[in-house]
């Protein structure tokens, strides 16, 4: 009977300790224990702002999946432009509009954080950083209530100093503490003690260039903030923008969709691969994340995985279809005469205004 206890207690201990060794943070295992600095990030550029038949194919769209459907495929980075709505009070006030909201508008700040927040609600085990480009200069107090009416500020990290730590968190630190979420802001003119969990993108991130229309500009040198260099960046984080635009009417920018398998693939010329090995060169270690377009292309994640050293140990990530969605693919005939039409109109009215 004493014999059978002891098998019995042994193989629970046993069941019990391999599921821990097992517990996957941002998918993979061999991440809990790394340092929040110490990883690479897969990150959407524009999350919001997609390119499918709920937007009639928008040309200004970035992605053709949902934010949730972003992170249930493995990106653990969203960055979103927010703009402000005259028209609009209190949460309405503030919209995630691509360039201009008459162009594409996704929608408030608040119902994306909600979305978000739905997501984290049933994954638990994930750190998320939402990077919020502020666009019409919105205070702390502005979007911080937004964080707040939303509830996603109670999974929100807040940093120990105002400046670069030397180091971060482990993931498996936030994901005990419950502090999931990193909240960096492009830019904040003044912090707020009310909402300390908003951080100063600057501050803590820099970025290579980002207005990019040709693979040859591609670059690992510090663009923003100015006045860093590859051996002198002050501790911050390196977010590698690694994205292309195309010129279309009146000379506006749109995410170059053409070229994206070979801009998000492994290797190759212009590859996300070769640009994530030429920065871990220049910094001795991979980018802190990299931000793309049109992320299941390629796919993006594999060259992430690549640079996490985990591509054998992921777990609980969505598989998506690396192929462009496309009006035919979705069965829709229509073109996106809309989003064109939104380019003429909203370039009229600027030259009317004299803008």
């Amino acid at each position: 009977m004493f014999f059978k206890s002891l098998v019995a207690t042994s193989a629970l201990l046993y069941s019990t300790v391999t599921a821990q060794s097992q517990t996957a943070c941002n998918n993979s295992p061999a991440l809990c224990s790394r340092a929040y600095n110490n990883i690479t990030q897969l990150g959407a550029h524009d999350s919001p702002f997609l390119r499918n038949k709920n937007t009639s194919f928008s040309t200004s769209g970035n992605h053709y999946y949902d934010t949730t459907t972003q992170l249930d495929a493995g990106v653990r980075l969203l960055s979103a432009q927010v703009h402000k709505n005259n028209n609009g009070t209190g949460a309405d006030a503030w919209h995630l509009c691509h360039s201009s909201c008459t162009l594409l508008d996704a929608g408030t700040l608040e119902a994306w954080l909600l979305t978000i927040k739905t997501w984290m609600d049933k994954n638990t085990n994930d750190v998320v950083t939402v990077l919020i480009v502020n666009s019409d200069s919105a205070s702390a107090s502005d979007l911080g209530a937004q964080f707040n009416s939303s509830g996603i500020s109670e999974y929100a990290y807040t940093p120990p100093s105002t400046s670069a730590p030397t180091t971060w968190p482990t993931l498996d630190a936030l994901i005990g503490n419950n502090t999931r979420l990193i909240s960096f802001v492009a830019s904040l003119s003044q912090t707020s003690s009310q909402y300390p969990f908003l951080m100063d993108e600057f501050t803590y991130v820099f970025e290579n260039d980002y207005e990019n229309v040709n693979p040859s500009n591609y670059s690992c040198t510090p663009n923003r903030p100015t006045g860093l260099s590859t051996s002198s960046t002050g501790g911050r984080l390196f977010l590698m923008n690694h994205f292309l635009y195309e010129n279309q009417l009146f000379g506006i920018q749109s995410p170059n969709e053409t070229y994206a398998n070979t801009t998000n693939a492994q290797t190759g010329y212009g590859s996300l691969g070769s640009s994530v090995s030429n920065c871990t060169s220049v910094y001795g270690k991979a980018p802190w994340a990299v931000l793309v377009d049109f992320f299941n292309v390629g796919p993006a994640i594999a060259s992430v995985d690549a640079a996490n050293g985990v591509s054998g140990s992921i777990s609980g990530r969505r598989s998506l279809s690396t192929d462009a969605v496309t009006e035919a693919s979705e069965g829709s005939g229509v073109r996106a005469q809309g989003s064109l039409l939104a380019v003429v109109i909203a370039v009229v009215v600027a030259v009317g205004f004299g803008l």
